[in-house]
């Protein structure tokens, strides 16, 4: 099971006149960090970054001045998502974003059945909040002290890493067989443990005479003992052969 764990930054708040000025993402399978990842600033062709959002994330137009514009990264982030569940915290801002900037460049729509939102996981798992980043990641013990500010790849990790908690930690990604089927777009995969037979029965660790010192000491335990009831000795035993 391939996800793309991502986060946005943008010019300010409003999805239909702001643009994306950053997106991270950080790749898994089953549940395990690959290494491989996407990170892009991007120009947000002449409009102006909010001073709140500077306060934010601090990547300023100046610093933007030089970078791809949206519609020539766009195949690339695609491709690096293509196929995969998306995971984002709060992931209506950014799908809501990252969908204003596809339809810029004439791309379709992300649909939203392929994103899993981890805030709304969070507030089912921890109704009583807080469930901010910064929050989970103290919850789940996850070193952001470099968290200074806000970044599109940096959140990208520090959310990949407390997606893989609220899922059921590292652990439950040890599974045998997973089935994609059984996912729902607001919380994590449902895990299907799949244990077979063995075609061939292990050999006994017991040597016969061992077995047979056993029963014949069930057996001077007499018919009312726990292991005569449960069958353990035969009649003969419980008869003090």
């Amino acid at each position: 099971m391939r996800e793309i764990v991502f986060d946005t930054e943008t010019t300010g708040l409003d999805s239909t006149a702001d643009r994306v000025i950053e997106i991270g993402g950080v790749e898994l399978v089953d549940r395990f960090l690959t290494g491989r990842t996407f990170h892009v600033y991007i120009n947000p062709e002449g409009r102006e970054v909010h001073p709140e959002a500077l306060a934010v994330h601090g990547i300023s137009n100046a610093a933007l001045a030089d970078k791809p514009v949206f519609s020539q990264i766009a195949d690339e982030f695609l491709e690096f998502i293509s196929g995969a569940k998306l995971i984002a915290h709060n992931a209506t801002f950014d799908i809501g974003f990252l969908n204003a900037e596809l339809a810029r460049a004439g791309h379709p729509a992300i649909d939203s059945n392929h994103v899993v939102d981890t805030l709304a996981i969070a507030r089912r798992k921890h109704p009583m909040g807080p469930n901010s980043l910064d929050a989970l990641c103290r919850r789940y013990g996850i070193d952001n002290s470099h968290r200074a500010r806000h970044g599109a790849l940096l959140d990208s990790e520090l959310l990949a890493e407390v997606y893989i908690e609220l899922a059921g930690g590292k652990q439950a990604a040890l599974r045998l067989v997973v089935d994609d089927q059984m996912v729902d777009e607001t919380g994590p995969a449902a895990t299907i443990v799949s244990i077979g037979t063995r075609p061939e029965q292990l050999p006994p660790r017991l040597t016969a005479g061992e077995l047979e010192a056993h029963r014949r000491l069930i057996g001077r335990l007499g018919p009312d003992s726990v292991w005569a009831r449960l069958g353990f000795a035969t009649s003969a035993e419980t008869q003090g052969e």
